[in-house]
């Protein structure tokens, strides 16, 4: 079977937690080398991919003509200028979402990889939540009709603010609209395209905050609404999915089960109910024609690193095209143009 050879640009949570099992449950994976200085972070790499190579020096990967794929997990702010190095090597990229702070960023990087005809993507695994994927089905199958309000939230309780370059006001690219904001952006433009009108209220809510840590944000279509929120203050959190149409609703509580496993070291790779979630947590349909819950789909991280090897063996297209991913963030900079300066912002 033929190997990617790929390196790591980055090593600490996103890289060790959310992208190492994952690559290691699809076959046609060779990590050869991994960029990373931290001593908890070289340990980890270590652990992983014990035939690897620890690296300190990024121009280590990109001299090396074996490796053909640079994973980059690493602080927003630093995602242009390693994918643009990598680009400009030779190297196909998956970064990690959000893509990059800036649109005019992510058009230089969507320019250059057309033209050295190199795969660029991004790491938009939330696509393949189980209960997006359910939620995705029943719209898709016109169990509620024509669709006229769609509300999707992503909820924690984190009153502490942390140390990390997510909550650092100095770094493009920080705070919860990037973070938790570009995941739920992104399952709604691939559910619905992009919006005609968009508006935003963004907030920083915790003590000792300096980066906005909730949000709601509001997507306008033709014939439809979409409401996107995320806090940090949520303690008795509601539905995770409300989805109204002519026909009944949808409703989903809960959460997808793939984030935990991984938090808790297990792999998808051992573990025969990955991504299936529970049965008290399925949504439930009451539409004119029935009332029932409705079996979650499976969810499936994997499906991503499966269609990169594709792409890059067998000629397949991108489920997460670099387009898609730039989208999120011109989203994201109407959004705060749109709280800046407190009014709705035409889209196109």
């Amino acid at each position: 079977m033929k190997q990617v050879i790929t390196a790591f640009a980055g090593y600490g949570s996103g890289g060790s937690i959310y992208n190492a099992p994952i690559l290691k449950s699809v076959e046609g994976f060779t990590v050869k080398k991994i960029l990373t200085s931290s001593p908890k972070n070289i340990e980890a790499a270590k652990k992983d991919f014990p035939k690897a190579e620890i690296v300190s020096n990024y121009s280590k990967i990109l001299e090396d003509p074996e490796i053909e794929l640079v994973i980059l997990v690493l602080p927003n702010h630093l995602h242009f200028d390693f994918a643009e190095k990598a680009l400009k090597a030779g190297k196909n990229v998956l970064t990690e979402k959000p893509f990059t702070p800036h649109v005019r960023e992510a058009n230089e990087l969507i320019k250059l990889a057309h033209e050295k005809n190199l795969l660029l993507s991004v790491h938009h695994n939330r696509r393949w939540d189980s209960d997006y994927l359910s939620l995705k089905k029943v719209v898709e199958n016109g169990l509620l009709g024509r669709v006229v309000e769609y509300e999707a939230h992503f909820d924690r309780f984190r009153n502490q603010v942390k140390s990390g370059w997510k909550e650092q006001k100095e770094n493009p690219g920080s705070g919860i609209l990037y973070d938790l904001g570009s995941h739920l952006i992104d399952q709604a433009l691939n559910l619905f395209g992009l919006p005609q009108e968009i508006f935003a209220d963004i907030r920083t809510q915790r003590d000792g905050a300096t980066v906005p840590d909730a949000f709601e944000l509001l997507l306008f279509y033709p014939q439809l609404k979409v409401t996107l929120k995320a806090g940090t203050l949520v303690k008795e959190k509601g539905p995770t999915y409300q989805v109204f149409g002519t026909r009944g609703s949808f409703v989903k509580y809960g959460a997808d089960p793939q984030e935990e496993f991984l938090k808790n070291g297990i792999s998808p790779k051992d573990t025969p109910n990955w991504g299936m979630e529970p049965k008290e947590i399925w949504g439930r349909l009451n539409t004119i024609n029935e009332e029932r819950l409705v079996e979650s789909e499976r969810g499936n991280y994997p499906f991503l690193y499966q269609n990169l090897y594709n792409v890059l063996t067998r000629g397949e297209s991108p489920a997460v095209t670099p387009q898609q991913a730039r989208d999120v963030i011109r989203v994201i900079e109407a959004a705060q143009q749109s709280h800046d300066e407190r009014r709705v912002i035409t889209f196109g």
